[in-house]
């Protein structure tokens, strides 16, 4: 896929890179807000943040995205045949989707994909890059997830994220590793290297990579080469016009998240004076008050005479910064919807609250799933499937709706399906009240691969319309 060929005019396309990165500047101090309030770990330490309800919350989001889209060892990649599928295009298509499944199972996307979705959560944007693994790899797929402050977006005209670049710095080995033929270094690194994958016109992406300059030396085409499909997978929550990068939902919390985090900061204070006190003492020449210790048991001398060390009364209470932190905190969590995609708080759940449930679910990311489905979901699907038929494990085909489809079994992506089945399901009931007459009016073989087809059935399971009783 990468071919370490020269390319002409190094230079252009780091300036390209640098153009793209002026205007990714703007965002970077709020990522930073967002990273020291909700990442906590991932700063250098030289904040101090006294609330984890941000962190909390959004790590929750993320793991309740991934058990909703994509969940680990659970079957949720499907197709269905298209309007011009041909004979023996279901039995193909149920192949092909256990293969995908399978390899996905064995690699790490589990892993990397919750890394990613806490970036799009905290950022509002996340990017994973989907390579091929090795020959003899247990898994044809290997993934990464790619920190936002190392990738530089840019739309192209349909509105994705399609031209990617990507700085790391590499040390030694491992720009040796990556790149075989790169040029001698004096010294161990670290190597500014820029990565870029953008599309072509006539179809296909073009990758890229340039070993920056420095020292005196220019710089260094290093790879490149051609993709099918980008093997990066950029997605976004939402996105104003006229912006590249997404919002997030901590970016609509953050008020509230610094002014929690005051709150509590405030409180501790508050707490140690109430704990400690506030002392005063006549400057007798007796008493020395960096020499007292407040500890139970303690006797403290002090002059014949002396009001010696009395305490002065606290100023208030503070009780009302409980009210204040306990409304922030619920406004927090119902930002980032840890309030309503919780766990219920009763496992025993009859089939209509399990039906509501999904469906309100569904209501609060509808928006976002049909972002995440255009932007993440249905590329990293044609990217594995063109891995797999590269490798000859599938047949190649295209998820345009003539040939196939694509069609998810994930919870969030069937909750529809059993809105659109429990109203047919009522509809059939009232139809057979009105009896027999009524009921010779449904076509029971076509309700029954409907309903099939819309609570998630396999297609395998379903008899073609052919093959049924009855059939001319």
């Amino acid at each position: 896929m990468i071919s370490e060929t020269s390319a002409p005019d190094p230079e252009a396309l780091l300036e390209g890179y640098r153009r793209a990165e002026a205007a990714r500047r703007p965002w970077e101090a709020l990522w930073r807000d967002c990273a020291a309030f909700a990442l906590p770990h991932g700063t250098d330490g030289a904040a101090r943040i006294y609330d984890a309800t941000a962190a909390d919350a959004a790590e929750q989001l993320a793991a309740s995205l991934l058990a909703e889209l994509t969940p680990p060892f659970q079957r949720w990649v499907g197709f269905e045949p298209g309007t011009g599928a041909g004979s023996g295009t279901v039995e193909m298509l149920e192949e092909t989707a256990a293969t995908v499944q399978g390899h996905l199972d064995r690699s790490g996307f589990a892993v990397e994909m919750h890394q990613a979705l806490l970036d799009l959560v905290v950022f509002g944007t996340g990017c994973l890059l989907f390579e091929e693994s090795a020959l003899g790899s247990a898994s044809a797929f290997r993934f990464a997830a790619v920190p936002l402050r190392e990738a530089v977006l840019q739309e192209g005209p349909e509105g994705r994220l399609d031209r990617v670049w990507r700085r790391r710095e590499l040390g030694l080995s491992a720009l040796r590793a990556r790149f075989p033929r790169a040029p001698d270094a004096a010294g161990d690194g670290p190597f500014g290297v820029v990565e870029c994958v953008a599309p072509e016109a006539g179809g296909g992406y073009r990758y890229t990579a340039v070993l920056e300059g420095g020292g005196g030396k220019a710089a260094h085409m290093l790879a490149e080469g051609r993709f099918a499909v980008s093997p990066f997978v950029c997605f976004r929550w939402l996105k104003a016009p006229g912006e590249t990068y997404g919002r997030s939902p901590v970016m609509k919390a953050l008020p509230d998240i610094k002014t929690a985090d005051k709150v509590v900061e405030l409180i501790l204070k508050n707490a140690s004076i109430a704990a400690t006190g506030i002392w005063q003492a006549d400057d007798d020449g007796v008493l020395d008050p960096s020499a007292v210790e407040l500890v139970p048991g303690a006797v403290m001398p002090k002059a014949v005479g002396s009001a010696g060390l009395t305490p002065l009364a606290a100023p208030g209470r503070f009780d009302v910064s409980q009210l204040v932190l306990e409304d922030l905190r619920k406004r927090i969590r119902h930002a980032l919807l840890a309030d309503r995609l919780a766990e219920p708080a009763s496992p025993a759940m009859t089939a209509t609250e399990v039906l509501e449930r999904a469906a309100e679910t569904a209501r609060l990311l509808g928006a976002t799933y049909g972002r995440l489905e255009a932007e993440l979901l249905t590329p990293l699907i044609e990217r594995a499937l063109a891995i797999l038929a590269r490798r000859g494990e599938v047949r190649a085909f295209a998820l345009d709706g003539r040939e196939a489809g694509l069609r998810l079994a994930s919870p969030l992506a069937q909750a529809a399906g059993r809105r659109e089945a429990g109203a047919a399901l009522t509809w059939l009931g009232a139809v057979a009240g009105l009896g027999p007459e009524a009921l010779a009016a449904v076509d029971t073989g076509r309700a029954a691969r409907w309903l099939g087809a819309r609570l998630g059935v396999p297609p395998a399971l379903l008899e073609p319309p052919d093959l049924l009783p009855g059939a001319a």
